[in-house]
């Protein structure tokens, strides 16, 4: 399954540390590096970290944000140190090796993702990514290096078991798929007055979450956005206040 994981750091800082991560991933089997922004994949010290695994730093991809990075995948982890109100569910890398393996199909594209070495993903980054996970580590010092959290997620993911297999193979619907999603939900419950136009991303975190977990194909999302699209009709008189 290496072949369908992609690797993604978003803004990182350090060159060195793009030339170690191209490294640890190589030591893993894995074959594909794509970059948001960051520092340049070519100086000196990230061709020297980068050691027999040039071929990876040259061939890495380079996107303008992680929303356009991750079009094409359909699982999706970020990566994170932090805990809070809109970092839930956070696995263990096991745990996420586990879920690629149970969901994966044939032609599935799976990302890890990878934020900058001083303050990782943002919410909002966050938010773009299906499941998020993070490596336990001491109370004491919890920051780990961004090579090492690369080398020990492609390590968990190289060692899992595979699939049982048996019973229906879902294709998820990918990236792309669920932002369009998203993007029309929250249009269409603005336009119904349910968000909160100062802050509407409070609940669309939370229905991302609930959405995610649903494991939707691209035929239940055409479906839904179907509806979307009636409840816009439907509402087209609606000015937006609630009626007692």
């Amino acid at each position: 399954m290496n072949k369908d994981i992609v690797i993604i750091l978003v803004e990182p800082q350090s060159p060195g540390n793009i030339g170690m991560a191209c490294r640890a991933m190589k030591n893993m089997g894995f074959g594909e590096l794509r970059i948001v922004n960051g520092c340049d994949r070519f100086h000196p010290e990230a061709l020297k970290f980068a050691v027999a695994a040039r071929d990876l730093l040259e061939s890495a991809q380079i996107f303008p944000d992680l929303a356009s990075a991750l079009a094409d995948c359909t699982l999706s982890v970020g990566t994170t140190r932090r805990h809070g109100k809109y970092r839930q569910e956070i696995m263990t890398p096991p745990e996420v090796a586990t879920r690629f393996r149970e969901q994966a199909s044939v032609e599935c594209r799976a990302a890890l993702v990878f934020g900058r070495e001083d303050n990782g993903l943002t919410t909002e980054e966050l938010s773009l990514c299906r499941w998020h996970a993070t490596i336990p580590t001491s109370d004491e010092y919890g920051s780990l290096n961004l090579a090492q959290s690369v080398l020990l997620f492609c390590y968990e993911m190289g060692k899992a078991g595979e699939s049982p297999g048996g019973g229906r193979t879902i294709e998820l619907a990918p990236s792309a798929d669920m932002e369009g999603l998203f993007t029309h939900l929250q249009g269409c419950l603005k336009k119904i007055g349910f968000l909160n136009e100062q802050n509407p991303d409070h609940i669309m975190r939370s229905l991302r979450r609930i959405f995610f977990r649903a494991n939707m194909d691209s035929r239940e999302v055409i479906v839904l956005r179907g509806m979307l699209t009636q409840i816009e009709w439907a509402s087209s008189g609606f000015d937006g206040r609630k009626r007692s």
